[in-house]
């Protein structure tokens, strides 16, 4: 169950923090309203290292298909372009 507490309780911020955990977080509303999630740095940690992951693993299936339907350069024809 999530813990959904107005942004106002942070007066008591001790007793908010306390309820953060991994794989717990605290919603705080303002006016009814989504307003700011906590969330624990190892799970933060977690998630970005996923969705870096993600990110490195959709740019490969780019560079794949790219060379699917583009093909490759010889290594010669490299070398004349960058001028090597």
């Amino acid at each position: 169950m999530p813990n959904i507490i107005p942004v106002s309780d942070l007066r008591n911020y001790t007793n908010v923090v306390t309820k953060v955990s991994y794989g717990n977080r605290v919603y705080l509303t303002k006016h009814g309203r989504g307003s700011i999630t906590m969330i624990d740095t190892a799970e933060l940690d977690e998630i970005e290292k996923r969705v870096a992951l993600y990110k490195f693993e959709l740019e490969m299936l780019k560079a794949e298909k790219s060379v699917e339907e583009e093909g490759t350069v010889s290594l010669e024809s490299l070398k004349k372009e960058l001028g090597v």
